[in-house]
């Protein structure tokens, strides 16, 4: 496909078009059920009360102990099979995340409780973004946060405003 410089059909991003408005509902209304963020994560827990949902810790015991997010189940994704029917009610959603978008042991977890039958999303963002959106987190040594990188909210603000 040749194009004249300058024409839509020369740029990249539209060099295959976008799809249709139903299939994009179809596509995003699917991704946003499997996947979460960090920020509505918090907000839930923000609100005191049950979040409706458990929040699960896919990593290694030793990534738990360095900080992990208050109120997280501790499951490592390579016990999901074995361990999660004695500590997960099939009943209640799982939320699973990791150490951050270049682990995918969150997917793993996920993949394996759905498996297993749970409903479950993924954290985008995983640990990581946590600490990185302001969101405080549990250690050995107790509790901690860190000012929010100003890369993933406002100044000022937790709050990307998505």
């Amino acid at each position: 496909m040749t194009s004249q410089p300058g024409s839509v059909a020369a740029h990249p991003v539209l060099r295959v078009p976008p799809a249709s408005p139903a299939a994009a509902v179809a596509h995003f209304g699917a991704s946003l059920a499997f996947h979460t963020d960090v920020s509505d994560v918090a907000a839930a827990f923000a609100d005191g009360g049950d979040p409706g949902f458990v929040l699960l810790d896919a990593r290694s015991t030793e990534s738990w102990n360095q900080g992990h997010v208050p109120g997280a189940v501790h499951l490592p994704a390579a016990a999901v099979a074995e361990r999660a029917p004695d500590l997960l009610d099939p009943a209640v959603p799982v939320v699973t995340y990791c150490w951050g978008p270049g682990c995918n042991g969150a997917t793993r977890a996920a993949l394996a409780l759905a498996e297993l039958g749970y409903r479950v999303k993924e954290m985008l963002g995983g640990f990581e973004y946590w600490v990185r959106e302001g969101f405080g987190f549990e250690t050995l040594e107790g509790h901690e946060r860190h000012a929010p990188d100003p890369l993933t909210a406002p100044a000022g603000s937790a709050d990307c405003g998505c």
